[in-house]
């Protein structure tokens, strides 16, 4: 029996048994949703294989798995990755060693699928060495999101964190200057001189940069607005940022 079915938005797969195996393989897995009261050895033993691996799982009600799948899920679906993600611990050590200026841009919660294929799409575009994203809070990487990126999430190696904040921290004390995105600033983007190695940091629409990641930046920095409207879209503004680094680093 084929446990996998495929639809427009990712590849899944369901039943304990299955999504345990590919776990054990070493499939990139997205997320792992799991049936609320689903209790057994089976489903005990899943779910310290999961925390193990560190593969992100939620507990949900049983309605919004049977939305997902028809089959017999057992309480279990996985969301397999259409990508294979990269260790930034392994990427920055490596261009310093070619006498690269490493360039990473961090997507902090933002979860907008489309925002997410713009931006990644405009990194490649820019060079951008790694982005490095929050194991849980993020937008799926899904056929909508390799749409929208135009094919740069096969180019663009992809990093997941699971804590963040000291994923950031070990790229600081690597060397690397972060700069943070921030309306609340009032430094101009055009202010830093993005000659060293840069993390770029963006966050939510909604909720901005996270405090603990802000108290990271080097600099803080917002793109100034001439209109009514209070902000941009945050792969405009990601946009903005990323070319005025490649302005910057080309004149130098």
């Amino acid at each position: 029996m084929n446990n996998t079915t495929t639809t427009p938005k990712s590849k899944i797969i369901y039943g304990i048994h299955t999504v345990m195996e590919a776990v054990e393989a070493g499939k990139e897995i997205e997320k792992v949703i799991i049936r609320k009261g689903l209790t057994g050895d089976l489903a005990n033993e899943l779910k310290e294989l999961l925390t193990a691996r560190q593969v992100p799982f939620q507990i949900v009600p049983a309605e919004k798995i049977d939305r997902l799948s028809s089959k017999n899920h057992q309480g279990v679906l996985a969301f397999v990755s259409l990508i294979e993600y990269a260790k930034i611990e392994n990427i920055i050590p490596e261009l310093y060693e070619k006498g690269e200026t490493p360039f990473v841009l961090v997507l902090d919660q933002i979860t907008d699928v489309r925002n997410f294929g713009a931006l990644v799409r405009t990194a490649e575009c820019a060079g951008v060495h790694a982005i490095l994203l929050p194991e849980k809070g993020s937008a799926q990487i899904n056929a909508d999101a390799l749409k929208t990126s135009a094919g740069a999430l096969n180019y663009v190696p992809i990093c997941r964190a699971t804590d963040l904040y000291k994923t950031v921290r070990f790229l600081k004390d690597s060397g690397m200057e972060v700069v943070a995105a921030t309306e609340k600033s009032t430094i101009s983007y055009t202010q830093p001189a993005y000659d060293k190695p840069v993390v770029l940091i963006l966050g939510s629409e909604e909720s901005g940069i996270s405090s603990p990641l802000l108290s990271l930046a080097d600099h803080k920095v917002k793109v100034p607005l001439q209109g009514k409207i209070e902000s941009l879209n945050v792969s405009v503004a990601g946009g903005i940022l990323m070319f005025q680094i490649v302005k910057n680093r080309m004149n130098s």
